[in-house]
């Protein structure tokens, strides 16, 4: 079945990807910001306002460490200060740039044991790293960090911090060896998950809880490698991607799998049936709940053949394939970033524009 999007919004917005392949995107409680770096700063957008071509951002941040251009960062609720993820310390900062609190950590270099020169303007050889996340109430700094507490122990951690003053509140070792990572807060304002990839080593996923007394964590991995993509504010559990587009599932937050879906190929009659690849289809990483009641998520038959992925809309309780979507504008073989409130983005890197789409509605339906 053939699905019509609908274009809602469109703006030209160089650097705009990040917001639909990257971890730019900031939601909360149903609200979405756009965090850009632009330079030697971080500008904060509303990204309703930002689809309306509306340039002035909500609050800019410098960087605390302008040569630094990897981990993930986040900003407070309030605006007022962001949290940034960096290679040897978490730094929380006002729009002036001044430090209101820092929580140092041990280098995500690789090289265990290298040297500092003692300038933390000083960027080590690799390209690891962890991130941050602000709980939605504004209280806790969640982050992903390294430690050595003795020469040669390398360990990661998962620490919550006061976000008023960077005061460890606790912690958990995670099993993991890490490229990168990224948070996903639970809308029941509780939970927070952790995604960590480790490169060909796969993906290691974590679900924790602070109570206000003490820090709770499981893992929901079991051998499995699958990749966080979602989680909606109406179901209680959260969607994951196997790490190289094998299936789609839906899990409880104990992990336990309540529907899976394995991808559906493009199916073009213009195809060549004699290639076996053409049939060949896999999910992208791009997958998440466009509402309460439907999931997006997208396919590529071959990295060769961008032109024939697909997105596809599916039954958010059972993953059951509703239909394949219809772009009025000609195909959109980019990544999808859905929304949560009935609509999702397309970022088109030829023309650097940011696409905001819905299911057009039914000719007749009022």
């Amino acid at each position: 079945m053939s699905i019509t999007a609908q274009l809602c919004d469109s703006v030209k917005l160089p650097g705009g990807g990040a917001l639909v392949n990257g971890f730019a995107l900031e939601s909360r409680d149903g609200s979405c910001r756009a965090l850009l770096r632009n330079g030697h700063e971080l500008e904060v957008y509303d990204l309703r306002e930002l689809l309306a071509n509306e340039r002035a951002p909500k609050a800019v941040f410098p960087l605390p460490w302008p040569g630094w251009g990897h981990g993930v960062h986040s900003v407070s609720p309030d605006g007022t200060f962001a949290v940034f993820s960096g290679q040897r310390s978490v730094r929380a900062v006002d729009t002036s740039g001044e430090t209101l609190w820092e929580y140092r950590h041990d280098c995500w270099g690789p090289e265990v044991g290298h040297p500092h020169t003692g300038d933390e303007q000083e960027v080590c050889r690799g390209l690891e790293h962890g991130s941050c996340r602000v709980s939605d109430d504004g209280r806790l700094v969640w982050a992903h960090v390294v430690a050595e507490p003795v020469p040669g122990d390398w360990q990661e951690r998962w620490v919550v911090l006061d976000a008023h003053d960077g005061r460890e509140l606790g912690w958990l070792p995670l099993d993991s060896a890490a490229s990168g990572s990224n948070h996903l807060s639970h809308p029941d304002g509780v939970h927070m998950g952790l995604s960590i990839g480790m490169g060909q080593d796969g993906i290691l996923l974590y679900w924790a809880r602070w109570d206000g007394e003490e820090l709770t964590g499981w893992d929901v991995n079991e051998g499995l490698d699958r990749i966080l993509t979602d989680v909606h504010a109406a179901h209680s559990g959260f969607l994951t991607v196997e790490h190289y587009g094998a299936d789609v599932r839906l899990h409880a937050l104990d992990g336990t799998v309540i529907a899976e879906r394995e991808p559906e190929p493009a199916g073009d009659e213009d195809d060549d049936a004699d290639d076996e690849d053409d049939d060949e289809a896999y999910w992208d990483y791009g997958c998440g709940f466009v509402d309460a009641d439907t999931v997006i998520a997208s396919t590529a038959d071959s990295d060769g053949c961008p032109q024939r992925a697909r997105h596809w809309l599916l039954d958010a309780h059972t993953l059951r394939v509703r239909g394949v979507i219809t772009y009025p504008t000609g195909p959109v073989d980019g990544d999808v970033r859905p929304l949560g409130d009935g609509t999702w983005l397309t970022y088109d890197d030829r023309s650097e524009t940011l696409n905001r789409w819905a299911q057009a509605a039914a000719p007749g339906a009022r």
